[in-house]
C-alpha cells in the first residue's frame, strides 16, 4: 500500500455540520453589521439636529418692522432652519448679517466693529444705480449682494409669473385708453420726456402725488384696471430694473403695459413677448399713439393670453426676501468679497 497522510477528523465530514457552521457565520455577520450601523447612526453628523441659520437684519429695510419673533420662515414660506432677528446683541451668533443700503449711513461708524470668522455680510438694494449713492466707501465689505439683478447672489425681483392651471382670461371692463400713476416727476427723467411727447397725440389719465391725484392703496388697482393700457415707465433705465409698475400696476391690474426701461429682450426674460408693448417697438411716439388708439378688440385680447398659463406673484414682504437667504445659503460662495461694489452695480 502506498504511503499516505494519516486521516484526520473534520467537521465538514459530519452530516449537517457544514450547513450549521455557515448559518452561524451568517448570523454573526448580521449582528456585527447591525451594531456597526447603529453605532454610525448614533455618532454621525446626521444624527445631530442642524442648528438654524441666524440671519441678523442690522436695520429693517422698511419703516415698519413686522413680527419676526416666531419661526416666520417656516410658518409663512415653508423655509426650515432659518431664524430672523433684529437684535444686534446676537451679532456673535449670526451666520449672516443683512445691511439694506437705504439704511446705511455715510461712514462706517454704524457698522459692527468686527466680522466673525465665517460670518457673511449681505448688501441689499431694490433701487437702481441712478438712485443709489455712496457705494465707493463699501469696497471690500460685503460677501454677497441681494438685488433685483439676475446675477445677484440672492435674486429678489419685484414680481414674477408663476404657472397656474386656470386656463381662463380675465379682462376688466375698460372706460378709458391710457393711465399713468406717478409720484416723483422730474423733467430730466426719460419717462417725463416720453410722456410729454406721447401726450401730444393721445390723452393720458395721470394719477398720483405728482398730479395732485393720489390713490389710496386699495384704490390703485381698481382705478388702473379701467384703462386699456398703462404706462409702465421706470424712473431710470438699467438692466433687469423692472419694478412694480409692470407687475402690479399693469399685469396684476389687468391692463396692457406700455413699457419704458431696459431693452425688449430683457423684458422677455421675465414675461412673454406678446404680453406687453415696448416704446422702442415704434419709430416715433406718434406711431405708438396711433397703434394704441386704433387697436381692435381681437388684437387687444391677444395681450392677455399669458393668463391662461400664469398668475402674477408680487414680492412685497421683506420677511420673504430675507428668508430666501436661508434657501440659497448652501449654494452661495463663502469667503468672497466684492472689491468694488459700485463698479459691479453700475455694470
Amino acid at each position: 500500500m502506498p504511503w499516505a497522510l494519516p486521516l484526520r477528523w473534520s467537521p465538514w465530514g459530519q452530516p449537517g455540520m457544514k450547513a450549521l457552521v455557515i448559518a452561524s457565520v451568517f448570523v454573526t455577520t448580521l449582528w456585527n453589521l447591525r451594531f456597526f450601523l447603529n453605532l454610525s447612526k448614533g455618532s454621525g453628523e446626521g444624527s445631530k439636529p442642524r442648528e438654524p441659520l441666524v440671519i441678523l437684519v442690522w436695520e429693517w429695510p422698511s419703516k415698519q418692522v413686522p413680527s419676526i419673533s416666531r419661526d416666520v420662515c417656516q410658518e409663512l414660506y415653508s423655509i426650515t432652519g432659518c431664524q430672523l432677528t433684529t437684535e444686534k446683541q446676537l451679532l456673535h451668533q449670526a451666520n449672516v448679517v443683512v445691511f439694506p443700503h437705504s439704511r446705511l449711513q455715510p461712514g462706517r461708524d454704524k457698522l459692527p466693529k468686527e466680522k466673525l470668522p465665517g460670518q457673511n455680510w449681505v448688501w441689499v438694494s431694490l433701487e437702481s444705480p441712478s438712485n443709489t449713492r455712496a457705494l465707493a466707501e463699501w469696497n471690500q465689505t460685503f460677501n454677497w449682494v441681494m438685488t433685483y439683478r439676475q446675477d445677484s447672489d440672492i435674486f429678489i425681483p419685484y414680481g414674477k409669473l408663476v404657472p397656474n392651471r386656470s386656463a381662463t382670461v380675465n379682462i376688466p371692463a375698460k372706460t378709458n385708453l391710457v393711465s399713468w400713476v406717478i409720484s416723483n416727476y422730474h423733467r430730466t427723467q426719460k419717462r417725463a420726456e416720453v410722456y410729454k411727447n406721447l401726450s401730444r397725440y393721445l390723452h393720458v389719465n395721470v394719477y398720483g402725488k405728482a398730479n395732485n391725484k393720489p390713490l389710496c392703496k386699495e384704490c390703485l388697482l381698481p382705478t388702473v384696471s379701467k384703462s386699456k393700457f398703462y404706462l409702465a415707465f421706470e424712473n431710470s433705465i438699467h438692466r433687469d430694473y423692472i419694478t412694480e409698475k409692470l407687475w402690479r400696476n399693469s399685469l396684476l391690474a389687468g391692463t396692457v403695459p406700455v413699457v419704458l426701461g431696459p431693452p425688449r429682450a430683457n423684458y422677455e426674460q421675465f414675461v412673454p413677448a406678446d404680453s406687453f408693448i415696448h416704446v422702442n417697438d415704434f419709430d416715433s411716439l406718434e406711431e405708438l399713439a396711433t397703434f394704441l388708439k386704433t387697436m381692435n378688440s381681437s388684437r387687444y385680447q391677444q395681450f392677455f393670453a399669458w393668463q391662461k398659463r400664469f398668475s402674477v406673484k408680487l414680492y412685497t414682504d421683506w420677511r420673504e426676501r430675507i428668508c430666501s437667504i436661508c434657501a440659497a445659503y448652501p449654494l452661495l460662495p463663502h469667503g468672497h468679497l466684492y472689491p468694488d461694489l459700485q463698479s459691479w452695480f453700475n455694470s
